[in-house]
C-alpha cells in the first residue's frame, strides 16, 4: 500500500568507480560503487537481467566500458 521510493545514491565521479561484482558460485551479480581511497563497495542494485544493468547504466550516466568487474 505504502510504497517507498527508493533513495539515488550520489555518484562520485572523482572517488568512485562504478563496479559490477558477480559471485563465482551461482553467477550472482550486483551493480554498486567502490571507493578508490577505501576500497568500501557500496551495492546499489541485484542485476538479473539485461534491462536492469541499461537501467543502472542509464541512471548515473555510466557507459559500458566504465564498469570494472570483480568476482
Amino acid at each position: 500500500m505504502f510504497k517507498r521510493k527508493p533513495k539515488r545514491n550520489i555518484y562520485d565521479k572523482e572517488n568512485q568507480i562504478p563496479v559490477i561484482r558477480s559471485s563465482i558460485c551461482n553467477g550472482e551479480q550486483v551493480a554498486g560503487f567502490k571507493d578508490l581511497h577505501t576500497g568500501k563497495f557500496t551495492e546499489i542494485t541485484v542485476i538479473r537481467n539485461l534491462k536492469e544493468l541499461d537501467e543502472f547504466l542509464m541512471e548515473y550516466d555510466i557507459s559500458l566500458d566504465e564498469v570494472k568487474k570483480e568476482w
